[in-house]
Order: C-alpha cells, then structure tokens, then sequence
C-alpha cells in the first residue's frame, strides 16, 4: 500500500504530521473555516510566535493551506483530507480510549498516528506484536479505517512524504 515509502519516510512524515501545532492549525481552518489575515495569532493565543510560524510554514511546504487575498489563510484539498483523517484518528481514539480515556484532541491525533505508523510499517494489523498496544481486539479491526485513509492520503500525496523529510546537514 505504501511500499513506495521507505520507513524513515513514513516515519519522518507522521512525525511532522503529528506536530501539536500543525494539527491543530489544520483542524481549527477545517472547522471554522480561514483564519484572517493576521489573525493566527489571536486564534493560537497559546501558541508561541516560533510555533505557529514554524506550524504555518510546514503546512505551506506540504500544501495543506494557501493565503488568498481577503480571505487569509485557507485549507488546499490536500489539508482538507488531511483534516478528515485527524478526524477519524481522533473519533478512534475516543471510542477506543486511546491513549486514554480523558484525552484531549490533539493527544488522541498523535498517539493513533503514531501506532497506524507502525502498523505501516510492519504492515499488519491484527497481530500480536500491536497487542499490548491496542485496548482490544475490536480496537485493533477498528484502526484499518484511519489506516486506510492514511494510506490513501501518503499515496495520492507523495511529494507532502518527500518534503517532511529533514533536510540533510550541510
């Protein structure tokens, strides 16, 4: 499925797509639609000036937001899917407890990305090596659907995997 990524690919890609502030940039334009120019700020009052705008710039170079004049800063249709796929990874958490029961958003996003990474790259599911890992056996059935979506959005995505890679040291 995702054969064409080698596993620092994948890794380095969930790695960035499971960044707190990424996520949750992403998920407050999907939810509530662009955010005003100069407007990021107040909407991440929490977030420092070098975490949103590192957060900013990595959505920028994966294509997952645009700024259009007037309107500000708005989801591609790669971040849209992205979004959907927080989504399901969030919605499988809360119904799985996943990491627990009293997680916020973003936690549930990155512990689920995380272990569908591993599925990833061990290419299994079901087996006993995510067993200690995974609520329940139904948990562990449950996953293929964000696991799926994953897939489909590395695959129809390529170049968002190849430019979450770090860049070499000079």
């Amino acid at each position: 499925m995702t054969s064409s990524f080698t596993t620092a690919e994948l890794r380095d890609a969930v790695t960035t797509l499971s960044s707190p502030p990424l996520i949750r940039l992403v998920t407050e334009i999907d939810d509530n639609g662009p955010i005003p120019p100069r407007g990021t700020a107040r909407t991440f009052a929490d977030l420092s000036v070098h975490q949103l705008r590192q957060a900013t710039d990595m959505a920028r170079t994966l294509a997952l937001v645009r700024g259009r004049p007037g309107a500000g800063l708005g989801l591609t249709p790669t971040g849209a899917e992205l979004a959907d796929i927080y989504d399901a990874c969030a919605r499988w958490a809360r119904r799985h407890a996943y990491p627990t029961g009293a997680s916020d958003f973003t936690s549930r996003v990155q512990h689920t990305l995380s272990l569908v990474a591993t599925t990833l790259q061990h290419d299994t599911v079901g087996s006993s090596l995510f067993a200690d890992r995974l609520p329940s056996a139904q948990a562990g059935a449950d996953l293929t659907g964000p696991r799926e979506l994953l897939c489909q959005w590395l695959n129809a995505y390529p170049q968002a995997v190849r430019r979450a890679a770090p860049e070499p040291a000079a």
